[in-house]
């Protein structure tokens, strides 16, 4: 069945797809642990210690992604639980829910997909919710044979659709980085929750008390329907406390269950891989971020050479497809790999005052919208504050910004002297990717 937008079985054997044709696998370590990376700056080169080994490169980009280390909450007697115990993203396949009393914990971006999928199979379906999500229409639907055929004929017709799909997206910005006219998204969520959720005691516990887009804005046609089943129960109090297989609820009330899954999302702004990446003798990067996550232009990072991130600091949305963002630093990426050749330069890393001018400026636009000022607390914003995870513009300008490798914006290591003769690019040399 093919659909406007496509499940996740798809999406994994597309890229499998495009890796088998582009001759990818065999430059991929699957099941290979990053576990520390220092760059040793006599050598001009990371020494990784991964689980197969040692690794040295001449370049690491960290690909690690913010949305994958689980963040586990610390609930009183959480890791006693008599019963079945795992998050959302360590999925327990071998565990058979049918017929099983069910506690998911939290409602955000994975919850909406695991909580339709498991509620006609399970007994009882407790839902523990701190803080309800704004949930928007998906409009999702079967392709029609006609829209099939044209989509195979004309390969144009293919690229517009796709084309108006991103731009009807970035649309969405607009009422974000402007708080004043954010109720505008607010209008459209309370539509959709009127229409989807009847019981008026139900929708009360479910409506937001904050403005869309101040927390990640979730696309579902099927999360709240789920809710309105008999066999589920939303508990408005978050959970608060675990006895043996008994789940308690912040309004004290208790319900035994045989399986808890966590939907409680990740370290974002605390990334882990920050503390395993290091300059030889010195600070560890998430000693050096100190709680707030920074980098040039989101990918390069002062003090750090040769170390490019895809995915880091605010480079996140809230409206568009991130994997837009990633294709942008890749192009980056790979013009100051460009530069780095072609000028026999050894490594670059960007000025210091360079990079503290673009996050004052990232930090100054941030002010007057809808992911600081909406009303809410949410895991965009870090411990000191700041949020450290979002682009706050539209992404069509993200990728503007990226489109050329400014090599003045960057400090060389191993140039060749002024005034001494050009020679040719070198012999390419390895660089490590951490994924």
């Amino acid at each position: 069945m093919e659909l406007t937008f496509s499940r996740q079985p798809e999406i994994w054997a597309y890229l499998e797809r495009v890796a088998a044709e582009r001759g990818l696998l065999g430059h991929i370590r699957f099941g290979c642990e990053l576990q520390e990376a220092s760059w040793d700056a006599d050598a001009r080169r990371w020494r990784l210690g991964t689980s197969d080994g040692p690794v040295s490169a001449r370049v690491l980009i960290a690909g690690a992604g913010p949305l994958h280390e689980p963040s586990i909450p610390d609930i009183p007697g959480l890791a006693e639980f008599e019963g079945e115990l795992f998050h959302s993203a360590t999925w327990d396949h071998s565990h058979d829910l049918a017929g099983e009393r069910v506690a998911v914990v939290g409602t955000g971006a994975s919850a909406i997909q695991v909580v339709p999928q498991i509620q006609p199979m399970v007994e009882r379906l407790h839902l523990f919710q701190r803080t309800p999500p704004w949930v928007m229409p998906l409009a999702n639907r079967r392709l029609t044979s006609v829209e099939r055929r044209v989509y195979r004929r004309v390969p144009a017709a293919q690229r517009l659709m796709r084309s108006a799909i991103y731009w009807a997206r970035e649309a969405f910005a607009i009422p974000m980085l402007r708080v004043a006219i954010a109720p505008l998204l607010k209008r459209i969520g309370e539509g959709h929750l009127r229409h989807q959720v009847p019981d008026r005691e139900l929708r009360a516990k479910v409506t937001p008390d904050y403005l869309p887009g101040c927390k990640r804005i979730l696309i579902s046609d099927d999360y709240l329907p789920a809710l309105t089943r008999p066999n589920v129960e939303v508990l408005s109090e978050g959970l608060a406390e675990v006895r043996g297989r008994t789940v308690v609820g912040g309004d004290g009330s208790e319900r035994e269950v045989d399986t808890i899954i966590l939907a409680t999302g990740f370290h974002v702004t605390d990334l882990p891989i920050a503390e395993r990446i290091r300059v030889a003798g010195g600070p560890s990067l998430a000693e050096l971020w100190q709680g707030s996550p920074q980098a040039h232009r989101g990918t390069t990072v002062a003090g750090f050479p040769n170390l490019f991130f895809l995915l880091g600091p605010n480079t996140g949305l809230g409206h568009n497809s991130v994997v837009f963002m990633a294709e942008a630093q890749v192009d980056y990426v790979l013009g100051a790999l460009a530069h780095m050749r072609a000028q026999r330069i050894e490594a670059i890393e960007p000025r210091d005052d360079v990079q503290r001018a673009w996050n004052a400026e990232i930090q100054r636009r941030m002010k007057g919208t809808v992911w600081t000022e909406g009303g809410c607390s949410s895991w965009y914003i870090d411990r000191n504050g700041l949020n450290t995870t979002l682009w706050p513009d539209f992404s069509y300008r993200f990728r503007r910004v990226l489109r050329r490798f400014d090599p003045a914006e960057h400090v060389a290591i191993g140039a060749p002297a002024p005034g001494s003769p050009t020679p040719g690019p070198p012999a390419p040399e390895p660089s490590a990717v951490s994924a």
